[in-house]
């Protein structure tokens, strides 16, 4: 019920206006989120790469309104490949498509993140198309096989774990060699299309997440496909049995742990980030920024008790020091 209740207000927008006027809760988020600035992100990448893990900088600011806004979103992230590029960060990027116009106009979209790939490759960077609310997915999917068909291979994709679909999706996916991204999923869904019980989606991250190495197994026995970006498999979570449960399946399969990457969220578990890095698994930290912080910020509360429990925390103490 409290996961559903955060999932409303992260869309509200009378809550968004209440809460990023709300200097405690700014000061919370700076935990979750690395600045407002495209300068403050980079040295957070800075130090994260000094610590030997990789980053996907995500500039926030998703559900543009006119196509002035998305056409204003792939400039900041043309301006932000320029700047990895520039400073030899270890990063690629994030992209939301609704950030690029997806619900305005699919064909000026499409044409934002081609510009967007089109650079990146040129750079050597990966671009991550982030997967937003169900009602995004088909179209989602339609512009991925696109860039797919008609552009270089640098392009990834993110499937939820939640959702009904994903098998299917998968399936579908699997003959096309995809850069996927598998994480449990973080938006407000119908039960009609979601897993509404915790328990369901963690059994349905572990069958996918075998499923994407063995489909990455596969891969690496055929051969070398052509361009300088191999299929890496990526398993987004911080739940450590959902970890446990991968890297006991690509043992099994005899899968090299740098084919597998565990990507976590800035400033959640950073000691279990640490703690695989040591032991040798790639890890990716994704890195957001910008001043469109607030549904960003509250899907964290919702996400893990952990999460609500340091900002309630934090409030309280702040009303001890004030009364």
């Amino acid at each position: 019920m409290l996961r559903t209740i955060l999932l409303y207000l992260s869309d509200a927008g009378w809550a968004r206006r209440i809460v990023r006027n709300w200097r405690l809760a700014r000061r919370v988020s700076s935990r979750f989120i690395a600045g407002e600035t495209l300068d403050e992100a980079c040295e957070v990448v800075r130090r994260l790469n000094q610590k030997g893990m990789f980053t996907s900088l995500d500039h926030l600011g998703e559900n543009v309104t006119n196509a002035d806004e998305a056409d204003a979103a792939r400039d900041d992230y043309t301006h932000m490949l320029q700047r990895i590029a520039d400073t030899n960060l270890q990063s690629n990027i994030s992209v939301k498509l609704s950030q690029l116009g997806l619900d305005v106009d699919f064909e000026r979209c499409l044409h934002n993140i081609r510009v967007i790939v089109t650079q990146a490759a040129s750079f050597g960077i990966m671009v991550r198309i982030d997967m937003e609310d169900s009602s995004t997915v088909d179209r989602t999917l339609e512009i991925f096989r696109e860039l797919q068909r008609s552009g270089p291979n640098n392009v990834g994709l993110v499937l939820q774990a939640y959702l009904f679909r994903t098998q299917d999706d998968l399936n579908a996916l699997s003959h096309l060699h995809a850069h996927v991204r598998l994480c449990k999923g973080a938006y407000n869904e119908p039960a009609e299309v979601a897993f509404p019980r915790k328990a369901d989606v963690d059994r349905n991250f572990d069958h996918l997440s075998s499923q994407l190495l063995d489909f990455a197994k596969s891969t690496a026995e055929r051969p070398a496909s052509s361009g300088k970006f191999p299929p890496i498999t990526a398993i987004a979570t911080h739940d450590e049995r959902r970890i446990a449960h991968a890297v006991h399946h690509a043992e099994t399969i005899d899968m090299p742990k740098g084919s597998i990457e565990f990507q976590m969220l800035y400033g959640i578990r950073p000691d279990l980030q640490n703690r695989l890095a040591a032991s040798g698994y790639p890890v990716r930290v994704y890195v957001p920024f910008g001043s469109e912080w607030y549904p960003y910020f509250v899907r964290r509360l919702a996400e893990r008790p952990a999460n609500l429990k340091f900002f309630i925390s934090h409030l309280i103490r702040r009303k001890g020091n004030e009364s």
